[in-house]
């Protein structure tokens, strides 16, 4: 399942709110700075969809708070 993100970094909380069926908002705790908040976001995503880290990939946006992700359930 491809999934579109809109990510806020360096937040006081950690959120996931879900805008559509395929379009999430997440805001992290973690700054945007040395893949710290891909790998919280990923982390995040994986207990939201009970699955394990290794199934999640970022697809595109690596780099952007606009990411396209992979979530293999």
């Amino acid at each position: 399942m491809r999934i579109n993100i809109k990510v806020k970094a360096d937040c006081s909380f950690e959120s996931i709110e879900e805008i559509s069926s395929n379009n999430y908002k997440i805001n992290l705790k973690s700054k945007p700075e040395n893949n710290k908040a891909n790998l919280e976001l990923i982390k995040i995503l994986s207990k939201y969809f009970k699955v394990d880290i290794s199934k999640i990939k970022i697809i595109k946006g690596k780099t952007s708070k606009n990411k396209i992700v992979d979530v293999d359930c």
